[in-house]
């Protein structure tokens, strides 16, 4: 009998985007410094900074927002295997208008699309006014936005996602700017390494593309094999050209 599971996904991904260990074990000292009491994290997906943040910083509390029932699951386990079930709550629902807010420490990693209805790249603009909203007085937003490290050619438009565009991005400068606009000051400003985006577009397909080499004849290989080769075209149009910043961010009083 033919196996017809679907294939396995994101088995080898620790982080849903190009972080390292090195980089979040950073971010987790930055942001816990100031002893947040309540953490949001907005499409979450299973949420891994947001827990290494819970068992650092005893006491505090945390919700993540996502729509996608599978990552929501992987996050429930994770935070039962690791003692922190009770005091994270994950949560299947859009972040557009959320009301869960205020939060001393608010978490947005490659998710402001799921803030705001709006088109590239307002709403990367939207998505600062929202994380502005949300976070208390006194705490911290930590924002992973795409940006352009160069402006991509038309070539290289062409081969990324359907409908990509120069405007589609700011640049870091740009991105920056627009924190500052919306009612922030930035405390620290880094950008994901092509190691790090190495390591995250490799663990990202890896395991399916291991599935695909010894399930050809399965219905869904065809489908498979289509999807895994249009990202691995687009990703290699955008590698160089495509960044990815993080951003933390104080409110303005």
């Amino acid at each position: 009998m033919t196996d017809s599971s679907p294939p396995p996904r994101s088995t080898r991904l620790a982080f849903h985007g190009p972080l390292s260990e090195a980089r979040a074990d950073r971010i987790v000292r930055r942001l816990t410094r100031t002893g947040p009491a309540t953490v949001l994290d907005i499409g979450c997906g299973w949420a891994e900074l947001t827990l290494r943040i819970l068992d650092a910083a005893p006491g505090a509390t945390g919700v993540g927002l996502d729509i996608c029932a599978d990552d929501l699951a992987r996050g429930r386990r994770n935070a039962t295997a690791r003692g922190l079930a009770d005091r994270m709550e994950f949560v299947e629902e859009s972040a557009v208008g959320t009301t869960r807010g205020p939060a001393d420490l608010v978490l947005c990693l490659g998710a402001s699309h799921a803030l705001s209805d709006a088109a590239p790249p307002r709403h990367t603009t939207a998505a600062l006014g929202e994380l502005r909203r949300l976070v208390a007085p006194g705490g911290r937003v930590l924002l992973g936005e795409g940006f352009w490290e160069r402006t991509p050619t038309e070539a290289e438009l062409s081969r990324m996602w359907p409908g990509a565009h120069a405007g589609e991005h700011l640049d870091l400068a740009g991105l920056a700017d627009a924190a500052v606009a919306a009612g922030f000051r930035p405390e620290w400003i880094e950008t994901a390494g092509q190691d790090e985006w190495d390591e995250f577009e490799s663990a990202y397909q890896a395991d399916t593309e291991e599935w695909l080499a010894t399930h050809g004849d399965h219905p869904l290989a065809a489908e498979t094999r289509e999807r895994l080769d249009r990202h691995r075209t687009s990703r290699l149009a955008y590698r160089g050209v495509l960044g990815l910043a993080y951003l933390t961010l104080i409110p303005v009083d």
